[in-house]
């Protein structure tokens, strides 16, 4: 069985971070040990929250306790996502230097969005683009992220491969692009991309689905299910597949629920 030390945010009420990430690996049969970098009520969507950011201090003793017990010996993927504090991104660097040799890192740069610009300390992107991207294996950065980290703008298919390669070229060896829309995208339709370090790009396309606000989340659990069935064997081809298979499902059980919380429980037989 495959083992993945998840670092994120977690909430009680919904599904982000941790909450969107340790369930769909679960009922993929994979072994997640998660660690929460905060602990909130919600997801700051909404507005207001309460709760509590750890400090870095807090989640280095916890990891420190973990491996006392051996258990980062175990780990087979290590799964970041939303960072709160420059800190924190020592934190990472240093669990990612302890884990076993073959252990794969998947890196969600969490900084920005389309519309929204960057929502992060003001030095966490500088953390992704000058010093993670050495280290990681596996990148997932929705289109606002991959043009900061590549330098590159994207408006078309050929930005987008040119974008990925200047990741390739920092160190990472697949990226998955988690939300793309460019000049040939169909109208109604949203795209990923995997792109690999040999110069082999996937593309797959799902329909738009018309959800508003658009639930919080979506890119933890794209991160997660995507590691999940790489660390399964699938090749990137199809990994990004039953990503976007995956994925599309929650987005379909979220529509049909009528709430703006991802329905993970009510789509989990198409994450298995």
């Amino acid at each position: 069985m495959k083992t993945v030390l998840s670092i994120q945010s977690h909430v009680a009420y919904g599904h982000v971070g941790n909450a969107a990430a340790v369930f769909p690996l679960q009922r993929m049969g994979i072994e997640v040990m998660p660690v929460h970098t905060v602990q909130f009520s919600n997801h700051t969507g909404y507005g207001s929250w309460t709760g509590q950011v750890f400090d870095a201090g807090h989640i280095r003793d916890v990891l420190n306790g973990m491996r006392d017990r051996g258990a980062l010996q175990k780990v087979d993927a290590l799964l970041t996502g939303y960072l709160g504090s420059p800190a924190m991104a020592d934190v990472i660097l240093e669990v990612r230097d302890a884990l076993p040799r073959g252990a794969i890192w998947t890196c969600d740069p969490v900084m920005g969005d389309v519309g929204r610009g960057f929502f992060v300390h003001a030095d966490i992107p500088a953390f992704f683009k000058d010093r993670a991207m050495a280290h990681a294996h596996i990148m997932t950065p929705n289109q606002f992220e991959l043009e900061y980290l590549s330098g590159h703008t994207v408006k078309t298919l050929d930005d987008a491969k040119a974008a990925c390669r200047a990741l390739h070229d920092a160190g990472v060896a697949v990226v998955l692009v988690t939300s793309l829309i460019h000049a040939d995208t169909n109208p109604g339709t949203i795209e990923m991309i995997a792109s690999e370090k040999n110069g082999t790009v996937h593309r797959v396309a799902t329909p738009m689905l018309p959800l508003d606000p658009a639930p919080n989340g979506a890119g933890d659990a794209t991160a997660a299910l995507f590691t999940g069935h790489m660390l399964k064997g699938a090749d990137v081809q199809e990994a990004l597949q039953r990503t976007a298979d995956g994925i599309f499902a929650i987005f379909e059980a979220t529509q049909a629920s009528g709430g703006r919380e991802l329905a993970l429980v009510a789509a989990q037989d198409r994450l298995a």
